[in-house]
């Protein structure tokens, strides 16, 4: 494991350890273990798109394992300029010891690993997000004691997390189900994947993508970037909401998750949300630990 471009990357076992090591360093931060396994390592944070629980959790995570996060706005770099990304990481390379990126092209990505000589971790693309499917299936793990065997319903647009989810929910031998309108499909090569490789289902019948589910997943209907969709998109999502009838199809114990931020009232009811909020921050705060144990494995 040299970067972590997208979950597809990594095997099975890769994906495990990242959960066993994350399992571990929050026991040992909940129980006042100081883990500086990053002592004097310099992570830098590129940012082209806005944040919250990405930022805060590199940058909490980096000073828990004793290294340093330094936070790197596009409008602070040359890359905001018109500087060739090529050329950033080659230069960054020779300060830092990794890089992680939150951006909109894939590519970006690509390329960071491809010039640069250090670890590179992919903070989200528009099309992937591998942290945040680590600590979604850390979560599940959690509350189910293991991944093998659930079925996984995610519900809304095929965006970057319905691509991730595939691949972790199947890489971990769950079972999956997209629930989306026709138009809004996950990407075609990760849905050919995952029908060869597991159970894959996408659908646009919310009911039957939900039925029996042991968790159910959702995302809001426009994402960074595509704020000038939204009143088609409203139109379109109309009725892909996490409510209460749903609610009824999966399993009785089913579980909730919501990468967040939400926009309760649109792709989940309040009172599901409400209902599940435990789930949804315990989802939140392991982001903080899936990420730790990502740094460690790739930095230490």
């Amino acid at each position: 494991m040299k970067h972590l471009l997208r979950l597809g990357d990594l095997s099975t076992e890769e994906i495990f350890g990242i959960l066993n090591l994350a399992d571990q360093l929050k026991y040992e931060r909940k129980n006042g273990v100081s883990h500086h396994h990053l002592e004097g390592k310099k992570l830098g944070m590129i940012f082209q798109k806005s944040s919250t629980r990405t930022r805060v959790s590199f940058e909490v995570g980096m000073y828990e394992l004793g290294g340093y996060a330094l936070f790197l706005s596009d409008r602070d770099l040359q890359i905001g300029r018109g500087e060739p990304i090529r050329d950033t990481v080659r230069v960054l390379s020779r300060y830092l010891d990794g890089i992680m990126i939150r951006t909109f092209k894939q590519s970006d990505v690509e390329d960071l690993a491809k010039y640069g000589s250090i670890p590179v971790i992919n903070g989200l693309t528009d099309y992937c997000h591998p942290c945040q499917v680590l600590a979604d299936l850390m979560t599940i793990r959690e509350y189910k004691g293991s991944l093998k065997g659930l079925k996984l319903c995610f519900v809304g647009d095929g965006n970057n997390m319905a691509n991730s989810l595939i691949v972790g929910g199947i890489k971990t031998g769950m079972e999956v189900a997209i629930a989306c309108p026709d138009g809004y499909k996950p990407d075609a090569e990760i849905c050919a994947w995952a029908e060869k490789d597991g159970k894959l289902t996408v659908t646009a019948d919310l009911t039957a993508a939900a039925a029996g589910a042991d968790v159910i997943y959702t995302d809001v209907w426009a994402s960074m970037g595509q704020e000038s969709e939204r009143a088609e998109r409203e139109k379109v999502f109309r009725g892909y909401c996490v409510d209460g009838a749903l609610m009824k199809t999966a399993k009785p114990d089913a579980m909730v998750l919501h990468c967040l931020p939400a926009h309760r009232g649109e792709e989940i009811a309040d009172e599901v949300f409400e209902a599940h909020a435990n789930e949804i921050f315990d989802e939140a705060e392991n982001r903080l630990h899936a990420q730790k144990a990502v740094l460690v494995k790739l930095l230490k």
